[in-house]
């Protein structure tokens, strides 16, 4: 095990890594973890640790996978579940009738780009490549949420949708809960348009846009996601000192983690996996 920042543990970095992240496994029995692209079989533009089934990539390869790295983590990939992303603020709730789905038996949902549960040995499953993973783990009430912030997920707060939802399901106090905004494209390396410079304009304060947004001079943005994301969060009533950025982009680290950005679309993909040990 080695520390890559403050805030990120790399684990079997020799066979099959992964990274991990004490900000929410020292507060209670919760898995937080995310792949890396190494230690899987997959080839070409996949190689190799592949978790995506709808890149292109051969579903049994992708399968292998799966299991590599639930090997890993010392968990079981029939035990995950895996969400449907499309870039929404819907967030669904897990049960133990959906173990397996989306990994190694058929979804029955779709648009789903936030999961919580508060059942004991279920994995919450999310893809990433350059998207913000946000994990949420309520050491009070032994709940946990994990959401997939893009630019549309961040700008319409899946963040805010997904912690009501676990207070609404599971009684979550914003004030317990401990999140981590993890690995995902830095500031320096996200250039937007004007329009979605527009949409996070409107839908943040005047000073919260001015510290998420970076003009430049032929009219674009650098768009900083931790950022956004981070005052999503505090603006629920979830504490600053309970809030964790990696501090890891896909985009710098190429060699470790996949990136939309960097490979050009031409890649496989990561996943976040976050659960509450039995």
């Amino acid at each position: 095990m080695r520390q890559i920042t403050q805030e990120v543990l790399i684990h079997h970095e020799d066979t099959v890594p992964y990274l991990s992240f004490p900000g929410i496994g020292q507060t209670g029995p919760f898995l937080a973890a995310f792949s890396t692209r190494k230690g899987g079989v997959s080839t070409g533009i996949y190689e190799s640790m592949n978790l995506n089934y709808n890149q292109g990539d051969d579903p049994e390869d992708v399968k292998e996978n799966f299991r590599r790295i639930a090997d890993s983590m010392g968990v079981r990939m029939e035990d995950m579940v895996y969400s449907a992303q499309t870039h929404t603020a819907n967030v669904r709730i897990m049960t133990e009738e959906d173990k397996g789905k989306g990994v190694v038996r058929p979804r029955d949902y779709q648009d789903v780009d936030g999961m919580i549960t508060d059942r004991p040995g279920l994995i919450l499953v999310g893809s990433f490549a350059d998207c913000v993973p946000l994990f949420f783990a309520d050491p009070v009430h032994r709940a946990v949420g994990l959401s997939h912030a893009g630019w549309r997920g961040t700008v319409t707060k899946i963040g805010k949708v997904t912690m009501e939802m676990m207070r609404e399901n599971y009684g979550s106090r914003p004030e317990d809960l401990i999140c981590v905004i993890g690995p995902s494209i830095c500031v320096d390396c996200y250039e937007v348009s004007q329009d979605v410079a527009d949409a996070f304009q409107q839908a943040f304060s005047k000073p919260q846009a001015a510290d998420i947004l970076t003009e430049k001079a032929d009219g674009k943005y650098q768009l900083n996601l931790w950022k956004a994301n981070a005052h999503v969060l505090k603006d629920c009533g979830i504490l600053p000192e309970h809030i964790a950025v990696s501090g890891l982009c896909t985009r710098c680290n190429n060699d470790l983690l996949w990136s939309h950005r960097a490979t050009g679309g031409k890649r496989g993909g990561l996943c976040g996996f976050l659960s509450i040990m039995e």
